[in-house]
Order: structure tokens, then C-alpha cells, then sequence
């Protein structure tokens, strides 16, 4: 696979992954309806039940199909994000892993969902709770970006 990094801190680690899922190209295209009517987070409004046509969500969500998949969260570290244990995330690799993103990382053989935040020349993940300690990414760890997350799913 392609390393990508943050500027000013390319590294390379050996990676240990749990549960991972490739975007597969061949698949078959599921197309579900898709109803004009949005659908009111406020006061009710009311429905339309007339559909705009079809959506495919791989068409949707998927921007880059060879650089894309898929991977299972486990942990709490990022709850205040909207990302939950067992969610599972939607990561592009192709995407800059610009400063403020939720990236997926790895460093010393583990691989993390954290915010990425950049200090001048230093580099941390950030967790989205408090229970958590930010992590400095320093010249002595094993340390390579995988990819900007760009969709959760989970179910409610």
C-alpha cells in the first residue's frame, strides 16, 4: 500500500490490522429509491411521497474506489466525533490528511482513528473524549497515515 503522511512527518510502520475491508470493484450496484422530500430534524413538516429516483451508495459515498475501504472501530476514544464502538468507517487514502481531519493512523504497530491536529512542526492525535490523552507523534515512533475518514455508519 501507498504511505501518505502529514507534512513534516514521514514515517513508515510495520502494520498490525484487526478487521479490514476492501472496496470491491466488481460488485454488483444496488440501487435503493431516494425521495425527494427531505426530511425535517426540526418541526414536523408534511410528507411527500414522491421519490426521486434511485440512489446507489457506493456511487455516493465512494469517490475514490481503489483507494477506499472500509474498517471496524473498537473503543471510545472518539464518541464525541459521532463515532462509536463497532461503527464502521468509510477511509480514503487518496484524500490530504490535512490538519482538523479524522484520520486513520498507525503507529507502533497500532492502528488508531484519531483528529489529526498540527502545532507548528509537531504533529498529535487528538481523541474526541476526555478520558483520553492526546498523542504527540514523535521522530522515535513507527508512524504512517492510512487515510482520511470520510463517512460512520452505524445504527441507531
Amino acid at each position: 500500500m501507498q504511505t501518505r503522511s502529514i507534512p513534516g512527518h514521514n514515517h513508515v510502520a510495520p502494520v498490525r490490522v484487526v478487521e479490514l475491508f476492501a472496496t470491491d470493484l466488481q460488485a454488483p450496484v444496488c440501487r435503493l429509491p431516494l425521495a425527494v422530500a427531505s426530511v425535517s430534524a426540526g418541526f414536523p413538516s408534511p410528507a411527500d411521497d414522491y421519490l426521486e429516483g434511485a440512489l446507489d451508495l457506493n456511487q455516493y459515498l465512494i469517490k475514490h474506489p481503489a483507494a477506499t475501504f472500509f474498517v471496524r472501530v473498537a473503543g471510545d476514544s472518539m464518541i464525541e466525533a459521532g463515532i462509536h464502538d463497532g461503527d464502521l468507517l468509510l477511509v480514503d487514502r487518496s484524500l490530504e490528511a490535512a490538519d482538523g481531519r479524522v484520520v486513520i493512523a498507525v503507529i507502533n504497530g497500532e492502528l488508531l482513528v484519531k483528529r489529526a491536529r498540527t502545532m507548528g512542526e509537531r504533529l498529535f492525535l487528538l481523541p474526541e473524549n476526555p478520558a483520553y490523552e492526546p498523542i504527540e507523534v514523535r521522530e522515535e515512533m513507527d508512524f504512517e497515515l492510512w487515510g482520511v475518514v470520510t463517512y460512520v455508519i452505524h445504527s441507531l
